[in-house]
């Protein structure tokens, strides 16, 4: 088992919804591991979803089995835009008759900068390709991924300790105990940061730690 530390710098603007407040549709510092992963080429989602709805059991559940893992992406230093987009009353008819009205609205975008750098991590059996150029959010926004270092596991101990990575909650083994940790509010599931856990845990190369048994996890309910 190894982890492949990646910096991931942007070159276009990202933007994705993680709140809306009235006409404000507001982009959050971190970056989800469900979007990363999908980014990364590591799951694919189908080209055509008649429902709209997105299903991460049946795309990311099969990267187990691989024994691939991507961790959330913590925010080096990011900066932010706004922007302001303008759109028309699409309601060019009504009742079959022609709408004698063209009413202009329009919404505010908080979107994470050009040159906001991240850094993530990827538990995998092995090495494993990265790409060099990615894209995500919802204007596929394009951005570099660099690997830092490839950390090897020391060993592999239990007991209390500090995870160096953000974590997704839902993706930890259920043996393992949160005790203390930063939690930050976004869509699909919340991650959290700064976290002391209890239990197995993987000592790497470097000094830091991570949680033994990391997977894409989707509880039922």
């Amino acid at each position: 088992m190894q982890v492949t530390r990646c910096r991931l710098v942007l070159h276009e603007n990202l933007f994705y919804a993680t709140r809306e407040i009235g006409r404000l549709y507001e982009t959050g510092r971190y970056l989800h591991n469900y979007g990363l992963t999908y980014a990364l080429g590591f799951a694919v989602a189908p080209y055509f979803n008649a429902s709209a709805v997105p299903r991460y059991a049946d795309d990311l559940l099969p990267l187990n089995a691989q024994q691939v893992y991507v961790t959330p992406a913590r925010p080096v230093d990011v900066t932010f835009e706004l922007n302001t987009f303008k759109y028309a009353d699409n309601r060019y008819r009504v009742k079959m008759e022609p709408s004698g009205r063209n009413t202009p609205t329009f919404g505010r975008a908080k979107e994470l900068a050009v040159g906001s750098t991240f850094e993530f991590a990827i538990v995998s059996e092995g090495e494993r390709r990265v790409p060099r150029w990615i894209r995500l959010g919802k204007w596929m926004s394009k951005a570099s991924v660099h690997v830092v270092e490839q950390l090897k596991v020391q060993a592999t101990s239990i007991g209390v300790f500090i995870c160096n990575w953000p974590v997704n909650p839902l993706d930890l083994h259920q043996e393992t105990k949160l005790l203390a940790y930063d939690m930050i509010s976004m869509p699909p599931v919340s991650v959290i940061d700064h976290v002391q856990l209890s239990g197995s845990y993987l000592s790497l190369s470097d000094g830091s730690n991570i949680p033994a048994g990391l997977a894409y996890r989707f509880p039922k309910g």
